[in-house]
């Protein structure tokens, strides 16, 4: 959790952002995106030059001026700005400013489905492929592992999902594959769909179900949690035969659990063992 410096500074980067991308074409986003990826990559790599852009005793010209310094002919120009503006942000920690560059590149790809209309696929992809890795260890274990080359691990991505997610679904796993960063795959990927909904304005509400909802039951279920939460919410229906019946659904920290298994669960508390 960034602290409040560090959420201030982060606020200001990514209206730069939108500013910056406000004209560009959904190429040029997704390019922003891939570049900026790329330098979260080098950072997590050159712990030195990261302590140096992020030391708040050093002027924040002469941060911004090295951060150009470094990229300037290796990444765009947009790229470059926005770094520069980054760099003249005060951070809490090191690791929060490469958690603000790499949050920027997510922005960016995401900022290219919008314009091409793809938004709500991407959030919807995103979702269940984070219930597949939830389901095969394996697989979120190879993805994840650091150890093994990164070409490798990406190379695995996509013999696994080529031709079945879109391609701005596609670059997000992709950042994510790159630069894991010791985290596990499936938590990133639930964080790219919360990141996609909050693009939609709306807040994500997972449901566990015993069978899979209808396109009816899942849009009466949204207008109830819209309601219920006063926002717009976006519905991710995982079937779990599980919990027997009845519907589990989590906003946030917040868990609403009506399922048969849990009413059970509670009954046979108060028995005799």
């Amino acid at each position: 959790m960034m602290q409040a410096s560090s959420r201030e500074s982060l606020a200001t980067v990514r209206g730069r952002l939108e500013e910056l991308t406000s004209d560009a074409s959904t190429a040029q986003a997704r390019e922003l995106g891939n570049e900026l990826s790329a330098v979260v990559g080098v950072l997590v790599g050159q712990r030195v030059l990261l302590r140096h852009l992020a030391d708040p005793a050093v002027d924040e010209s002469a941060r911004a001026n090295l951060a150009a310094g470094l990229f300037e002919g290796k990444v765009g120009a947009t790229t470059v700005e926005v770094l520069r503006a980054v760099a003249t942000q005060r951070w809490s920690t090191s690791g929060d400013l490469v958690d603000a560059v790499e949050l920027l590149a997510r922005q960016a790809v995401l900022t290219a489905a919008e314009r091409e209309g793809t938004l709500d696929e991407t959030e919807d992809e995103l979702f269940r492929f984070g219930r597949v890795l939830d389901s095969e260890n394996n697989l979120r274990a190879l993805l994840s592992d650091s150890t093994v080359p990164a070409e490798r691990r990406l190379g695995l991505l996509h013999s696994v999902l080529d031709g079945k997610v879109g391609q701005d679904t596609m670059e997000l796993l992709e950042q994510a594959v790159r630069t894991p960063r010791g985290r596990s795959l499936d938590v990133v990927v639930g964080q790219l769909a919360e990141l996609a909904a909050q693009r939609r304005q709306r807040t994500v509400a997972l449901v566990t179900a015993a069978a899979p909802l209808s396109a009816e039951q899942e849009e009466r279920l949204t207008r109830v949690l819209s309601q219920i939460y006063n926002r717009t919410m976006s519905v991710q229906v995982d079937v779990d035969p599980e919990v027997l019946g009845g519907l589990v659904v989590r906003v946030g920290d917040e868990v609403i659990d009506g399922s048969i298994a849990s009413r059970l669960e509670s009954a046979t508390r108060g028995l005799p063992s």
